[in-house]
């Protein structure tokens, strides 16, 4: 039994799986657990998921990291999830999001595109709140989700439906019974106000005003800051299915991305030689790189951005507005641009007998085609070779999911070399992307000296290197590589009373592993690549003009 008095669960559900952690008050990892959860994709665009499945996942990995301690020693627990739609009916029970009719199927998934045609029409309104969102409300947002909804699936899902839930309040809501809402999920996926609170003519005006009539029981009503404690703990059905105790402390939720942020930007950076040793925390970037990517910009005043969602206020951290930066796919790029391609097979065998990863063996064969050219990096190996990334629509700074992905520079071989200079291009343009929404930030007055990075994408040492050397900006990795976990078992913290304040904890929890400097050699390089990744884009919507025109 491990010998500590007092422990937090946080608990993770991402894309393919539901995580748990079991974390200590000094934001130590002591043990974690992964379960795959499902996902259906009927058709292009349309990605839907089980809120049952993902519960039954979310018990069992709780139940495994809590295994060797006493339920006692576990004072709290936190939730996070992707923005995802929950349908649930009256009673609570699971409604169809899908055509083909399946109640198991109830949630739209957060990259789930079938309401572009909805988001443009919300966008035509002008509604003052869109100025929340970068000027104009995205898919992946819950409105749009919503109209389409309600537009296709009247009768069996609309006039059926009770509760309407981000993934991370259902989950609060299962394990409590309460049906409060994250201040995090309604203000960055409903266009809520912390101030103003629900905007009546906003919903009229797009066409779903029934949930203004009932004061908006179905999509919230009562709504807490993240880490408050939520109703009086987890119920004794919760507790009995997640193996803990009745009443443990559970507090309000925050989206996963947001948990990240919060589990390292808080972060003690003394003695490690970074510029925002003595600046405040708004002179730090979170970025949450997994299937998507997030970039979490703080500041003390509301800044708008056009193209970035928000400001947010006290969305991440209490007291601090958010703008929130994205990119819709970006190791889901990487991961597509590697198995569509015909080497796949070769590089997937080679790796396998190498005992290394795809991606370190890639990293590796292009360390080695750099020192065989005797290039003191790979990183200009791929000069004719230009990619823009966005295969499923622009985030941000852009804010277009019309936008689709483009190569330049293809040659008629299709061999291993090709799939790994395809692969360095594509992490490239990546890191051009996040660039691109690092201007947007600090041109509207954000004063950014320093990246925090987290997520699966960030244990690629030539995706964290290049973010470094394209922003010039300095990366620091988490101590806790699991910095998703730690910020929700942060939440739980909170809500135990342990700590006076999310800050508090933060401080605690949140510890700085390692650092990597920008390489400054191949900034002249970054820079020309950069200027053709802009005028990639600016290609592409000029093709679009010209194939719409008469």
């Amino acid at each position: 039994m491990i010998d500590a008095e007092r422990y937090y669960v946080g608990v993770d559900v991402g894309t393919g799986s539901a995580r748990a952690a079991l974390v200590d008050r000094t934001g130590r990892v002591l043990s974690r657990a992964e379960h795959p959860i499902q996902t259906w994709n009927p058709q292009p665009d349309f990605y839907q998921q089980s809120s049952d499945d993902i519960w039954a996942a979310c018990c069992t990995v709780v139940k495994k990291v809590t295994s060797t301690v006493e339920v006692t020693q576990v004072r709290g627990v936190g939730f996070d999830a992707t923005c995802s739609l929950v349908l649930l009916d009256t009673e609570g029970k699971p409604l169809t999001v899908s055509k083909s009719g399946e109640n198991e199927q109830n949630i739209v998934l957060w990259m789930d595109h079938r309401a572009t045609e909805q988001a443009e029409r919300i966008n035509t309104t002008h509604h003052a709140v869109l100025k929340y969102v970068g000027g104009a409300i995205s898919p992946e947002m819950a409105p749009p989700k919503l109209l389409w909804l309600k537009e296709n699936l009247g009768e069996a899902c609309w006039e059926k439906a009770g509760h309407m839930f981000e993934l991370p309040d259902y989950l609060t809501w299962r394990a409590t019974g309460s049906a409060s809402r994250s201040l995090c999920s309604l203000i960055c996926k409903w266009t809520y106000s912390a101030s103003d609170e629900w905007s009546d003519s906003f919903w009229q005006e797009i066409g779903l005003a029934d949930l203004v009539s009932d004061n908006y029981a179905k999509i919230g009503c009562a709504v807490q800051s993240p880490g408050e404690r939520v109703g009086k703990g987890l119920t004794k059905s919760a507790a009995v299915e997640l193996g803990l105790a009745e009443g443990t402390a559970v507090g309000t939720s925050l989206i996963d991305a947001h948990a990240g942020g919060l589990g390292m930007v808080g972060a003690d950076v003394k003695g490690h030689n970074l510029p925002c040793e003595n600046q405040p925390i708004t002179a730090r970037l979170s970025l949450i790189c997994g299937t998507s990517s997030c970039h979490m910009a703080l500041s003390k005043d509301a800044i708008f951005v056009p193209g970035v969602w928000g400001p947010y206020f006290s969305a991440m951290v209490p007291g601090l507005w958010l703008n929130e930066g994205g990119q819709s796919a970006t190791g889901k790029v990487i991961d597509h641009v590697i198995e569509t391609h015909a080497a796949f097979p070769e590089l997937k065998e080679k790796a396998k007998s190498s005992g290394k990863s795809v991606s370190e063996y890639l990293n590796t064969y292009l360390s080695g085609l750099a020192s065989d050219r005797h290039l003191s990096s790979p990183a200009t190996l791929v000069g004719s070779l230009h990619v823009w990334p966005d295969y499923h629509g622009n985030r941000s700074p852009l804010g277009d999911p019309s936008l689709t992905g483009m190569i330049c520079g293809l040659r008629l071989s299709a061999g291993l070399q090709d799939l790994a200079l395809l692969y360095l291009a594509t992490v490239q343009a990546l890191a051009y992307g996040t660039r691109h929404i690092l201007e947007a930030l600090q041109g509207a007055g954000h004063d950014i000296s320093t990246l925090f990075m987290c997520g699966g994408l960030s244990k690629n040492p030539l995706f964290v290197q290049t973010h470094a050397d394209v922003t010039g900006l300095p990366v620091v990795l988490p101590k806790e590589p699991e910095s998703v976990l730690v910020g929700a078992a942060i939440l739980g913290a909170y809500a135990s009373g342990d700590f006076l304040t999310i800050q508090s904890a933060m401080g605690c929890m949140a510890r700085v592993g390692s650092v990597l400097q920008p390489s400054l050699q191949d900034r002249r390089y970054h820079d020309k690549k950069y200027a053709v990744f802009l005028k990639m884009v600016e290609n592409q919507r000029e093709y679009a003009s010209i194939m719409c025109s008469t």
